[in-house]
């Protein structure tokens, strides 16, 4: 079973038809929508400030989502992916985003809906991310457009393959493929 912890009055609150890894960890001011997934070693710390996610977002292996003391929560919306190791501290994640493989994404920014940020890429402190673009690199800048093939072929493969591999883990054991 996931670390849920209550902390500081404040009790994370689960969506409907989500996964939690046994290994994954939910503290504090938190709140997950529906249909999510929250993969091995994931850490979502709502100690210092609220941290709201929305529906049918995956976080997974090991991944940290926190925020900063009394300054930048983080918001996260619907259909995102968050892939391992990256770290998602105090910005705002729009809809239909993909943060890549141990990409950081820092205070203050904000990734508009439908763009990706590329894998070890660095989004600092108080970036704006265009709706529809990829950024990648440390610091990370816009490298291209996210076209149909990216949208569909990226984002909503991973975001519908997640869902899929959530629904094995809630299979009794035996009846997987």
């Amino acid at each position: 079973m996931a670390v849920i912890r209550p902390l500081r009055g404040k009790s994370p609150v689960i969506g409907r038809n989500c996964f939690l890894a046994e290994t994954a960890a939910i503290i504090g001011d938190v709140e997950i929508g529906d249909d999510c997934s929250i993969w091995y070693s994931a850490v979502i710390r709502g100690d210092v400030h609220s941290i709201r996610i929305g529906n049918n977002t995956n976080i997974q292996d090991g991944a940290v989502i926190h925020a900063t003391y009394q300054k930048s929560p983080t918001n996260i919306g619907n259909n995102v992916i968050i892939a391992h190791g990256a770290i998602v501290h105090g910005c705002t994640l729009h809809d239909n985003v993909m943060i890549g493989m141990n990409a950081v994404v820092l205070d203050d920014a904000v990734v508009e809906s439908n763009s990706i940020i590329a894998a070890g890429s660095v989004v600092t402190k108080g970036t704006r991310v265009e709706s529809g673009t990829v950024y990648a690199g440390i610091p990370a800048r816009k490298v291209k457009e996210v076209g149909p093939e990216l949208l569909e072929g990226e984002i909503h493969r991973i975001t519908q393959a997640y869902t899929m591999y959530a629904e094995w883990y809630q299979e009794p054991a035996g009846n997987r493929d």
